[in-house]
Formats: structure tokens, C-alpha cells, sequence
């Protein structure tokens, strides 16, 4: 059989970028196979994998998300800020208020509105963060790493270093994240309080490596600092791509997200 035309839309979310397609018109095949191939930032239209868009029985839409290295994520908050986007931007629904289904559960999606009609921002219930038992430090090449394993339906190990702005992502993070302690392979935050409220974070993400932002980390890292007792209150996190309000209740554990969420461009690739 021939190849078949695929409409895509480039999302970002913070420098977080994910080529997004709605699956119900044009569905895929082997996704994993697709996003290794299709984010490939040299011979493919580059990004931090593909985001499915599809239909959901218990929501209004669905997010399925596979990662630069074809493996499938559970959840990703920059990703379904951008599905907000689209699905109001294309008229693919007129609500403001969205019910996302991920593997991770369901996501509340609110969408502010720009006063060019589009969406210029997404509030993203999170659920409920947990802490997962993971190691309280980790040594790598000498260097010892207190950190603290936080789920946000996806995991993650939030570390607060000194110097995190300068620290070598490439030399700890693949290293934590293929650690034994994490037999599903984890993501991993650097992080460092810059002043009352204000976190300064980096991350390694599972499956992509060094990203721009990570929606779910922010969170993650927002609620690693809460529990550690570095802030009171909302946080803002601030990433390579930019910065998230993160609001994280330490009593019932609640996480709410707000950022933006960027259309980059659109275009039809052979597949």
C-alpha cells in the first residue's frame, strides 16, 4: 500500500513541543514506530513525541502520548494544555470546562479565553500527588542527590540543588532515571528556591531527555517543596521554556496548573 497523507499540528507548551493529531479522523497505526520518526529534529518535523488526540466513553476527549523514543507516557501537563487549545481552537467543542481522559485518570481542563477568540491559557486540575517511597538520596559519580520521589499519575524525583541553573543534566539525569530504585524508569527535576514562592527547576524527562518544561514535573517539584516545607502556599516554577502557577495543597494534596499553550504551526506529512 502507498503512503497516506497525516495532517499535524505543532504545539508547545513552554518549549515543550508535541505534534498533535487528531486520531478520530486520522488514525494511526503504530504510534510508537510514528513519534520516533516524526520527532526527530534533523529527518523528521522534530519534537518531544506525538500527542493523540482521539475520543474518550468517560470524557470529552482523550490524550495519548508517546514519547521522543516511542515509549508511551502516562500523563503530561503541558501536552494537555495544548489539547485544550486545540479541540476549542478547532471548534471541536464550545466548552470552556474539558474532561481529559490519560492514563493517568481524568484531568480537568479550564480554558481562558484570549480576546482573539482562541485560548491563551489552560488551568489543568491535576488530581492528587503521592509520594512514592523512592530512595531519600541517591549517589551518582560521587556526588550524593537528597531528593524526594513524588507521583503525579507519572513519577518523578525532585532534587534541590545549589546549583542547579549550571548543573550537567546530560552526566545525572539518565543515570537517576534508568536507576534500579525505578523499575518504570522515572523523570527528574533540578531544582532550587530562588525566593519566597519561586522555584528555579530543570528536568530530565523520561523517554525525552532534557526538555524545555514538563508540566507534571512543575507540579511534582511544587509538591516536593511543600512537603519539605521551602514554600507556603502557590509557587511559581520557572523552566528553560518559561514559568507555571502552580497551586498545591499540602492537606488534601491537590494540584491545580496554569500556563499557556502555543499552536507553533500545522502542516501534512507521508506516512
Amino acid at each position: 500500500m502507498g503512503q497516506k497523507p497525516l495532517f499535524f499540528t505543532k504545539m508547545e507548551g513552554l518549549g515543550n513541543d508535541y505534534i498533535y493529531i487528531d486520531a478520530g479522523r486520522f488514525p494511526v497505526a503504530d504510534p510508537s514506530a510514528l513519534s520516533v520518526r516524526l520527532s526527530d529534529r534533523h529527518f523528521g518535523i522534530g519534537g518531544d513525541g506525538i500527542i493523540l488526540i482521539g475520543p474518550s466513553k468517560t470524557a470529552d476527549f482523550s490524550m495519548r502520548i508517546f514519547n521522543a523514543d516511542g515509549s508511551e507516557g502516562l500523563m503530561c501537563g503541558n501536552g494537555a494544555r495544548c489539547v485544550g487549545k486545540y479541540v476549542y481552537d478547532k471548534q471541536l467543542t464550545s466548552k470552556t470546562d474539558i474532561a481529559l481522559e490519560t492514563l493517568s485518570g481524568i484531568k480537568m481542563l479550564h480554558l481562558n479565553i484570549g480576546e482573539d477568540g482562541l485560548v491563551e491559557s489552560v488551568a489543568v486540575e491535576m488530581g492528587c500527588y503521592s509520594l512514592t517511597g523512592a530512595p531519600d538520596a541517591m549517589t551518582v559519580d560521587g556526588r550524593t542527590f537528597q531528593g524526594t520521589g513524588v507521583s503525579m499519575g507519572n513519577p518523578h524525583y525532585v532534587t534541590f540543588q545549589d546549583d542547579a541553573d549550571t548543573l550537567d543534566l546530560y552526566k545525572y539525569g539518565p543515570v537517576i532515571e534508568c536507576d534500579p530504585a525505578f523499575p518504570d524508569k522515572t523523570n527528574v527535576e533540578f531544582a532550587k528556591v530562588v525566593s519566597p514562592g519561586v522555584i528555579r527547576m530543570r528536568v530530565w524527562e523520561r523517554g525525552s531527555g532534557i526538555t524545555m518544561a514538563c508540566g507534571t514535573g512543575a507540579c511534582a517539584t511544587a509538591a516536593a517543596a511543600v512537603e519539605r516545607g521551602l514554600v507556603q502556599g502557590p509557587c511559581t516554577i520557572i523552566m528553560d521554556g518559561g514559568s507555571l502557577s502552580i497551586d498545591c495543597d499540602k492537606a488534601s494534596r491537590k494540584v491545580v496548573m496554569t500556563g499557556p499553550a502555543e499552536t507553533v504551526f500545522e502542516g501534512i506529512v507521508e506516512v
